[in-house]
């Protein structure tokens, strides 16, 4: 494939980190084509951007004339507060996030760059870090040339929906950054912009750099790439 002329998916892209991908995605001249998968329309129009609107994030069927996606993005995940339970959190963060990644990789996607969290593991104490690290295993055995993790720390931006939690750890950094070293670096919180563009650059490196199968990039090495 031609590198001007790369096509990808997103899914998430109405949240914080997502809605910055998928701007940066339509201003790279790399891809030539951008679908969006989301719940509703997204208020954005360009000639590189398809949005395939379904409530349940599926894709029924696909265009056999239409360019498959060799890159796909997952930003998607909640709060126990907004989801209401441990179970409707697991539903997003684990079921939803293995659902779509299924869905791309029927599609064509080779290469997936999905949103988890620092301090992800399949046996850690806390629920939501115990589901995003069953999440990355998953999808890790799904047969995707190259599992890309990205797991930041508290994000730093706009949301449409107030995390007071990680407004009040923005706070605190604020004042203790000059201090912060070492591994505590990584849960400084971190623009949503450099996010989203460490991994567009991480996406364009699959074959560049050739890529173990899978990579995992955690906190401060975010704003490093």
């Amino acid at each position: 494939m031609n590198n001007h002329n790369l096509s990808a998916i997103i899914a998430g892209a109405s949240g914080l980190v997502g809605h910055e991908l998928l701007n940066q995605l339509l201003d790279n001249k790399a891809f030539s084509h951008i679908y969006a998968l989301s719940r509703r329309e997204l208020p954005l129009r360009s000639s590189k951007l398809q949005q395939i609107i379904d409530p349940l994030l599926r894709i029924n069927e696909w265009e056999e004339t239409a360019p498959a996606p060799t890159y796909g993005f997952i930003c998607l995940g909640t709060t126990k507060k907004q989801a209401g339970s441990k179970a409707g959190l697991a539903a997003v963060d684990l079921d939803l996030v293995k659902d779509v990644a299924t869905t791309m990789r029927n599609i064509g996607v080779q290469h997936i760059i999905v949103i988890s969290s620092l301090g992800a593991c399949a046996h850690s104490p806390s629920h939501y870090l115990r589901c995003k690290g069953k999440m990355e295993q998953a999808i890790n055995n799904m047969g995707f040339d190259n599992c890309i993790f990205i797991r930041p720390g508290p994000l730093k931006g706009e949301r449409s929906q107030i995390r007071h939690d990680e407004q009040l750890l923005q706070q605190v950094f604020d004042v203790i950054h000059p201090l912060v070293i070492g591994p505590l670096k990584h849960f400084s919180p971190i623009p949503a912009e450099c996010v989203a563009r460490s991994m567009v650059k991480m996406a364009l490196a699959c074959k560049k750099h050739r890529l173990t199968e899978k990579t995992v990039v955690s906190g401060h090495q975010l704003r490093t790439i």
